[in-house]
């Protein structure tokens, strides 16, 4: 059996599920679906008697989209450990690309980003041929790329601090940078942080990095560490939108792809196309009453 939560237009969305009910049926799945008033107006929970996620998705997209869904094999509960990438997830810019306006060379590195981001990039390349690109940018660009260009994600600290106040370990793993991801982590409560590090010398960027890379391998293995630190029947909540966290969001019990490029989304059992990041713990059954605003 499969459990699908599901938000939703409000308007019309009985109809929307009777659809996808039948979409399933047509393909001898049985499934019935009902709405979860409690979590808020337009969410749902379709039961599907089989495994077959592929199906359930695809009646979904079919006749319920644009949505936020959760796919599982169970009720969906709160994780015990959450691991979440940072650009364009957490936050609502490519760090990166906004420090590369500093260099007046934004438009030459947002398309290697977004080539990244697709997939069509060896990833640890693309970060290294960005950041030489960088060489002599003064340090002081990264504060006030900090103070003008970085925003939180509508609901992300809601998030963060909701599952933390429920006993959940939150993490924070990018392919970008300390000096930009150690801030953001303090303005929405997040536990840990694994970054890669700009160089720097005599205050201006040396176009390399410091340590090792933070890649798509770190943020799984970061996953794992974090869960294999928890009691058996532990379960964790990835979130990511691009291609370098695929992994990570495959190794997750439920891998929620926000906003995401179309690589993730397919990887994942979870996604949110439509609200803000509070839709996750709606999707976890949290319902509103709870939040940690």
């Amino acid at each position: 059996m499969l459990i699908a939560r599901v938000i939703a237009d409000s308007t019309g969305l009985s109809a929307s599920l009777d659809a996808a009910v039948e979409a399933l049926s047509e393909a001898g799945i049985g499934a019935e679906a009902r709405e979860l008033p409690a979590l808020g107006m337009g969410v749902a929970e379709i039961a599907v008697d089989s495994r077959d996620a592929t199906a359930v998705r695809a009646a979904i997209d079919a006749h319920i989209a644009p949505s936020d869904v959760l796919i599982a094999d169970h009720v969906p509960r709160l994780p015990k450990v959450f691991v979440s990438d940072m650009d364009s997830t957490m936050i609502t810019a490519e760090c990166i690309d906004e420090l590369a306006d500093f260099a007046g060379i934004k438009a030459q590195i947002a398309e290697i980003t977004e080539r990244a981001m697709q997939g069509e990039l060896d990833f640890a390349s693309a970060l290294t041929e960005r950041v030489g690109l960088l060489r002599d940018l003064s340090e002081d660009a990264i504060a006030q790329c900090l103070a003008t260009r970085i925003a939180p994600m509508p609901g992300a600290k809601v998030l963060v601090e909701t599952l933390k106040a429920k006993g959940c370990r939150t993490v924070l793993v990018t392919g970008g940078f300390h000096q930009f991801a150690d801030p953001v982590a303090e303005m929405l409560g997040f536990q840990r942080v694994v970054a890669n590090r700009l160089g720097v010398d005599a205050g201006k960027l040396t176009g390399g990095l410091v340590g090792p890379i933070c890649d798509s391998s770190t943020k799984k293995a970061t996953l794992i560490e974090e869960l294999g630190l928890l009691g058996e029947g532990a379960m964790s909540l990835a979130t990511g939108d691009g291609a370098n966290d695929i992994p990570m969001i495959e190794v997750a019990h439920y891998g929620v792809a926000f906003c995401a490029k179309p690589k993730a989304r397919a990887a994942a059992n979870g996604w949110v196309d439509r609200g803000d990041l509070t839709a996750v713990l709606r999707l976890l059954g949290v319902p509103e009453a709870e939040w940690v605003r």
